[in-house]
């Protein structure tokens, strides 16, 4: 045997199986490769590559599983020590149905889940048809002019709300934003930490017929209120806009199909969770945000907004539309940060009110709001309760006994919501039986017979009073009224996901947002009944599978990045920035440093880094480039003397956006520290360092990782996406909190709240911790090195006929590279994006244009 054999076969026991599965090329590949590039080996590829000050030699020390059937079985186990008792908590979250012929042919087709955000209309007709369709939901259910294509969740839904109100603010002077005490608590924290750095001063009221308007921009109630009440809104809202105040309703969006909608009554945004339209509860998320609004703020929205066009053969088509409000171009003047969203659950949503149709719905909400009548008049006869008006939930008056009540539901595999001594909650949805209602009625101990107090009701006063009853009609666009059948639906989810380009057709040549092998050993997990049915507020001590996965998770990203703590609250990588920068913004004000708030960022940096610092207080001063697109060293050390007082931190993108592993990255870290500042690494390009480079030891104090880029969760089309933080021990302490952090009580120099849940997007995080066991810590190495590989050879070849702008040293590039079409633009005319259309007629997924 000789040796180049051994040693191919030495790799082979090395790596698990699963890594041959998931790398593209075979050794015979990479063998040619390497030839065609000039180099002996994958060893000398990374050498000549990557700096020698931050190259690691020795592989991480993650073990690999060896087969797939192990990992399947470990996460099986795990899920199961997650108790997924019957949930009653609400507060946005509910069971529901996700219909199968949906989970079969949208979540588990990886020609929806895999699919990129729909930058190129022309390979994404069918996944932005299903998006203008969870528009037209939206709309239709609210009754508002526009909405958008998806937020990430009710928490920073209502955070965009509050900001939008304070930039269309008729009297600039005022600076106050009114939040009724029974919004969600979640929904409060993350609008009280989103407005610290805009100087919004957020105040709290509890009676609504009391208002004080002075100083105030905006306000935010919540129909139905947390307690399941209805407030009579409308004069209310006729009220405030006297005082030329906007007036944002957070909602439920089943609840609409029978309650008089926000629109209706003249609300400027509605804002809410589509959670209950057919995705599982999941501990959390992802879930699909949506957003609506009148038409004269349409270009304040935040978020993509799917359009109708007209092709040149005069047929209807779709596109993003008014994409100059969005980060990638405004930058610093964006409207939001966000740029992953959350695409496939709002897919999800659509295709489930698609499927059911408005008579579905309407069935689906009077068969709740019936079985809470009889559940509310049934408690009546022992308790009293909160409010006679509502439409699936009730709080119950327990005479001080709530804890009495709490535990024996608690017995009885029920959670209910323990407010206070006195008050307990419950909210039913689309799962609750007539069975599950008369169990609930036991733990109060109260017997009946259901259908004699179901006739009763016909004649008493209780749940959505006649005026508060919605009488407009919805969801009457034919695309509603077609598909009724399993075979029809079947049908239509397949000509749709057939328009598109995703992993299951063609590779994705996107730069920085590298599309991955979503293995489906991977994505089975995520599916099992520990994982999907868990309500993201139980008791901690029902959810041991998730905090132990969650705990090994972050120990192995640690490990991987180097850094010493990691927080998976934020639910994007654009969140993830917001949160990196609040935690240094709240590092520097505990020490004293609160005049530091300038963030240096380079001028190739991605456009959701300056949107993101503006969101977090600070003013963005922009680096120069070099001639070679690296950071301009001059320039860096000029900037950071000169605002050496108020420095707060340098955001930069490694590998660079250009694809070049810059050599001075130390230095630069130096310079930043030396003048006061924090080091913020934008991890969009990670792919190019796990296993080879740990970002904590080139100098990097916080980095955000982009869990669908980097660690295979699948981008859905445009979400959903998980951005953790991770950072060094000194910032740790400032780390996200929430209302139901477990350990919240550690963290009182926490900056606040970024997501509606602790653990965000609780339930794909499954995907990244298999990734993770499977490939190892030679595996992860591997992949990356090959990613390397595969780029190189690309620029090699290329190169004769295509300059390549940038490269490092040796004329090496990172995962990436910029091909220069300037030169052929100016003899012949043809545009970067004429051969970009080009490829797509060829059945190739067009690169990113930069």
């Amino acid at each position: 045997m000789n040796t180049k054999k051994q040693l191919n076969n030495k790799i082979m026991k090395e790596f698990s199986q699963f890594t041959y599965r998931h790398i593209g090329s075979n050794n015979k590949d990479q063998d040619l490769m390497l030839k065609e590039i000039g180099c002996k080996s994958l060893n000398d590829l990374l050498k000549s590559t990557l700096p020698n000050n931050i190259l690691q030699n020795e592989s991480l020390d993650i073990p690999a599983l060896d087969t797939e059937i192990e990992m399947l079985d470990e996460m099986s186990t795990l899920s199961r020590t997650n108790k997924s008792f019957k949930s009653y908590i609400g507060m946005g979250y509910y069971n529901n149905i996700t219909p199968s012929v949906i989970h079969r042919n949208m979540i588990q087709d990886p020609g929806w889940y895999t699919a990129y955000t729909p930058y190129q209309p022309e390979i994404s007709q069918g996944r932005l048809e299903m998006l203008m369709n969870f528009q037209q939901l939206i709309i239709d259910m609210t009754k508002l002019d526009v909405a958008n294509a998806s937020l990430l969740d009710e928490g920073t839904a209502a955070a965009e709300a509050m900001t939008l109100c304070f930039r269309h603010a008729l009297d600039k002077k005022k600076n106050t934003y009114l939040v009724h005490s029974l919004c969600h608590p979640q929904t409060i924290a993350v609008i009280q930490t989103r407005a610290i750095p805009l100087n919004i001063k957020i105040k709290l009221f509890n009676e609504i017929n009391e208002l004080d308007l002075k100083d105030c921009f905006g306000i935010l109630f919540q129909y139905p209120d947390t307690f399941g009440h209805l407030s009579n809104l409308e004069n209310l809202i006729k009220t405030c806009h006297k005082n030329k105040t906007l007036v944002c309703v957070a909602t439920d969006l089943l609840s609409l199909a029978l309650l008089k909608p926000p629109g209706e009554m003249n609300a400027d945004v509605v804002l809410g969770n589509s959670q209950r339209f057919g995705t599982p509860l999941g501990f959390g998320g992802p879930h699909a945000a949506f957003f609506a609004t009148k038409s004269e703020f349409m270009r304040s929205i935040p978020g993509r907004i799917i359009g109708v066009s007209i092709d040149k053969r005069k047929k209807i088509t779709y596109r993003m539309a008014l994409q100059t409000r969005e980060q990638h171009i405004r930058r610093d003047k964006a409207t939001s940060n966000i740029c992953t969203s959350q695409a496939l659950l709002a897919n999800v949503s659509a295709a489930y009110a698609v499927y059911h149709g408005p008579e579905g719905i309407k069935a689906i909400a009077k068969n709740i709001h019936k079985k809470t009548k009889v559940l509310a008049y049934a408690i009546k006869t022992k308790f009293k309760i909160y409010s006679n008006n509502f439409f699936d939930t009730i709080v119950i008056h327990t005479n001080n006994m709530s804890n009495r009540y709490f535990v024996k539901a608690l017995n009885e595999s029920i959670n209910i919501r323990f407010i206070d001594e006195d008050r307990v909650g419950i909210s039913l949805d689309e799962t609750t039986s007539k069975k599950d209602v008369l169990k609930l009625l036991t733990v109060f101990g109260i017997e009946i017979k259901y259908e004699n107090i179901a006739k009763k009701l016909e004649n008493v006063d209780i749940g959505i009073l006649k005026e508060k009853a919605r009488t407009s009609s919805y969801l009457e666009h034919p695309i509603f009224k077609k598909y009724r059948s399993e075979t029809e639906m079947m049908r239509y989810l397949k000509k749709l996901a057939d328009k598109d380009i995703a992993l299951n057709r063609a590779m994705m040549p996107l730069g920085s947002c590298t599309m991955k092998l979503n293995a489906a050993t991977e994505l089975i997990p995520i599916a099992y009944r520990g994982f999907a049915r868990i309500h993201p507020f139980v008791p901690m001590d029902q959810v041991k599978g998730y905090l132990k996965l969650s705990e090994d998770l972050n120990k192995m990203l640690s490990h991987i990045t180097g850094f010493d703590q990691v927080s998976v609250q934020p639910n994007s990588g654009a969140q993830g920035e917001y949160a990196g920068l609040m935690t240094i913004r709240a590092y520097l004000n505990d020490q004293n440093q609160r005049n530091r708030n300038i963030c240096l960022i380079p001028s190739s940096s991605h456009g959701t880094n300056p949107a993101s610092a503006v969101m977090a207080g600070m003013s963005v001063v922009v680096i120069k480039c070099d001639d070679n697109g690296n950071v301009d060293i001059k320039d860096l050390q000029m900037k950071a003397s000169q605002y050496s007082d108020t420095l707060a931190a340098l955001m930069i993108t490694y590998p660079s956006t250009h694809g070049v592993f810059e050599q001075e990255i130390i230095k630069i870290c130096e310079i930043i520290h030396s003048n006061g500042g924090q080091c913020y690494l934008d991890g969009a390009n990670l792919n190019a360092l796990v296993g080879l480079a740990k970002p904590a030891l080139f100098g990097i104090d916080v980095c955000h990782i982009n869990l669908h880029k980097t660690f295979c969760i699948p981008h859905g089309g445009g979400g959903p996406g998980v951005g953790p933080i991770a950072v060094k021990k000194h910032l740790s302490s400032y780390l996200p909190t929430h209302i139901f952090d477990p350990f919240k009580s550690e963290k009182t120099k926490s900056f606040g709240t970024v997501s509606s849940t602790h653990w965000g997007s609780a339930s794909i995080l499954p995907i990244s911790y298999s990734y993770i066991r499977m490939m190892g810590g030679l595996g992860l190495r591997h992949a990356t090195t090959i990613a390397l590989l595969h780029a190189n050879y690309i620029a090699k070849r290329l190169s004769p006929y295509y300059p390549i702008l940038y490269t490092g040293q040796n004329n090496r590039v990172a995962h990436e590279c910029i091909i220069d079409i300037r030169p052929i633009k100016k003899e012949y005319g043809i545009s970067e994006e004429d051969i970009a259309k080009r490829l797509i007629d060829y059945g190739f997924h067009a690169p990113t244009q930069s």
